[in-house]
């Protein structure tokens, strides 16, 4: 059962294509303890495109945060340290087989119930939080 009171856990990961998994498996433990765990598949596919474009894209750390917000909204975003706005995905998959780029906010588009993003600072440098939530139920 989801608890009732809201919480929020944030993990500072360097920029090292390994933070995807560790920000999976940390993301799986976490909802697992709050009872949320029919929400774990698709919330470790959207976390792992959201720190997969942080540590891709940009030179610097990121930050995977998870948020709970009874009665049942779950936000998982990722901060990085680029200030440019995240390139709008393309509509439903409208990329070839051919692509390797691109996908990942096309995802968190299909399986997000909102999302966004907005300028954000952590530690005095500037940067970007992008975001999605997915609801409970």
């Amino acid at each position: 059962m989801p608890e009732s009171a809201p919480w929020e856990y944030s993990l500072h990961l360097p920029n090292d294509l390994r933070a995807v998994t560790v920000s999976r498996r940390t993301l799986r433990l976490i909802l697992t303890m709050h009872g949320l765990i029919g929400l774990v598949d698709v919330a470790e596919l959207l976390a792992a495109e959201l720190v997969s474009n942080a540590v891709r894209h940009t030179k610097g750390p990121a930050t995977l945060r998870v948020r709970w917000a009874p009665p049942g909204t779950l936000r998982i975003g990722a901060w990085d340290a680029d200030p440019e706005p995240p390139q709008p995905p393309p509509r439903p998959f409208a990329l070839s087989d051919d692509d390797e780029d691109g996908r990942g906010l096309a995802l968190v588009r299909a399986c997000a119930d909102v999302w966004g993003w907005q300028p954000s600072a952590r530690d005095g440098n500037r940067g970007k939080y992008v975001w999605c939530e997915l609801a409970a139920g």
